[in-house]
């Protein structure tokens, strides 16, 4: 619970989780820090659904995959989950210090290259809530306009004081 106290979040929002994730440590964590959890068995085994910023995130855990990936489902399972979700991601939880686990990674990335799905590696619970929680401010409406504004007015600042850009004015 020590790696809890460093997640600061004031921003808070509804989460839909799915059933089987009830007793799960980052539920906790989320509802600890006044998110708005609504528990659903009408979302698939092990999701997080960000209504407002409209993604999904997918927590795989080693005893999911307890067989080599081609053969323990799981690329089905992230299948179906990248096709109901526009905005994906797939939080991979493990320590990555065995064989195994660098051997999923490398299979997922390999399977699911040029899809609409983000892989997150993440060791413990605080990574996994402190990643989504980033993830899903970033892409919530009012905090998305003021990222593109600020994003705006740095490539303005950039383009008013760059040399190449004063040397390509001249020319023209």
């Amino acid at each position: 619970m020590a790696a809890f106290q460093d997640i600061n979040c004031q921003w808070t929002t509804t989460v839909i989780v799915s059933t089987s994730l009830q007793n799960h440590e980052a539920s906790r964590m989320l509802s600890l820090q006044r998110h708005r959890i609504r528990f659903s068995d009408g979302v698939e085994s092990g999701t997080f659904i960000y209504p407002s910023s409209g993604v999904a995130f997918l927590l795989v855990e080693p005893q999911d995959f307890p067989e080599p990936c081609e053969k323990s489902g799981l690329a089905e399972r992230v299948e179906k989950f990248i096709q109901i979700h526009r905005n994906s991601f797939l939080l991979l939880y493990s320590p990555f210090n065995g064989k195994q686990d660098l051997e999923t990674l490398s299979f997922l990335q390999h399977r699911f290259f040029g899809r609409n799905l983000r892989i997150l590696p993440v060791r413990n619970n605080a990574e996994i809530v402190r990643g989504m929680l980033t993830i899903a401010k970033a892409t919530s409406k009012p905090h998305v306009d003021k990222i593109r504004d600020r994003l705006a007015l740095a490539r303005a600042n950039i383009i008013e004081s760059s040399s190449v850009w004063e040397m390509l004015r001249q020319i023209l």
